[in-house]
């Protein structure tokens, strides 16, 4: 079996080295050559992932043509945003009939597209194989072998228990479901969710707010992903409830940190400049807005967020605006 990893990010060069330490034949694409070269010499990502010595049989390449050869599983861990030009510019070089895991979460700006509806355009044709994983995991912790538990989506059952088996380990827990669009889903939608959290605990509420934007949060994901198509108990899971929880209450979550530094009075432009990885829920909040619109999808929470990020709203006044709405029955 051979796995190809494409995007040396965090979780990217997390989810590569765990496969090469559990016995699979892997390859890290990534797009910087310094990265290449910096795994190659010292066996860190120093700039992703620092102090983690990353195992000496996972391979690392530039080259997609050498990452890919002769490759069964195609890791995809691109930030969402630009997976589509990267599989479109990969298409002469994947085989037929790919099988596409994709471990990024977010919804795509100009189309208002899940990623499954990205893989199977980008790579129209090709007729490829699709599965997302997500759940509630922190790359810092996968990578120092603290027990973790996803979820795998794929609707063929044959393939998903492939590859349920192929990315489980002693530490690393998978469960399948063939409901992917409610995995990717609720992957994508809890960034946004996160970074609401992030805002509230930078303006100094207590626990008690934090409690209601997680659950009223989930209200919204289950809202917007039965509106897609995603079943209600995937959202109850580990890529819903369980990476919500985590995302919301997690130091190690980005899109809570740009929250906080938001609700501290920082610029979104000072906060997006000082990070390297990448906040998913800043681009997703823009995408979930318009799509909630198209969809006749009421998401409050969304909509302040929206509003902070996008038309410069004070948090206190998104705040107020958010805990002034008509009664309702929940």
């Amino acid at each position: 079996m051979k796995i190809a990893v494409l995007g040396a990010g965090a979780w990217g060069t997390t989810l590569a080295d765990m496969l090469a330490k559990n016995g699979k034949e892997t390859t890290l694409w990534a797009r910087e050559p310094e990265v290449v070269a910096e795994i190659r010499e010292t066996r860190q990502n120093k700039s992703f992932l620092p102090g983690v010595t990353l195992s000496e049989a996972l391979k690392v390449e530039s080259d997609p043509e050498i990452a890919f050869a002769g490759a069964d599983y195609f890791l995809v861990v691109i930030p969402s945003q630009f997976i589509r030009p990267a599989l479109e510019s990969f298409r002469d070089i994947l085989p037929n009939r790919p099988v596409i895991v994709c471990a990024s979460k977010g919804i795509e700006l100009d189309s208002l597209a899940p990623m499954s509806r990205v893989v199977a355009e980008a790579l129209e044709g090709k007729r490829p194989r699709y599965a997302s994983l997500s759940g509630p995991s922190f790359a810092a912790e996968v990578a120092t072998d603290m027990p973790t538990s996803v979820s795998l989506g794929c609707e063929d059952h044959e393939l998903g228990r492939e590859l349920q088996e192929a990315f489980s380990t002693p530490f690393f827990r998978v469960y399948y479901t063939p409901d992917y669009r409610g995995v990717e889903l609720g992957g994508a939608v809890k960034n946004v969710i996160a970074i609401a959290a992030g805002i509230a605990d930078g303006l100094g509420f207590g626990h008690d707010a934090r409690a209601a934007l997680i659950t009223r949060g989930l209200a919204e994901l289950s809202r917007l992903g039965e509106a897609m198509g995603g079943q209600e108990r995937t959202f109850m899971g580990l890529s819903g409830m369980g990476d919500l929880v985590l995302t919301c209450t997690g130091d190690l979550s980005r899109n809570r940190q740009v929250g906080l530094k938001l609700g501290q009075g920082k610029s979104l432009d000072d906060i997006i400049g000082e990070m390297r990885a990448v906040a998913e829920g800043v681009k997703t909040t823009k995408s979930l807005f318009h799509l909630s619109k198209k969809l006749g999808v009421e998401l409050p929470i969304t909509d302040q967020i929206y509003s902070i990020l996008y038309e410069g709203k004070d948090p206190a006044t998104a705040t107020k605006d958010l805990m002034s709405r008509n009664l309702k029955d929940e």
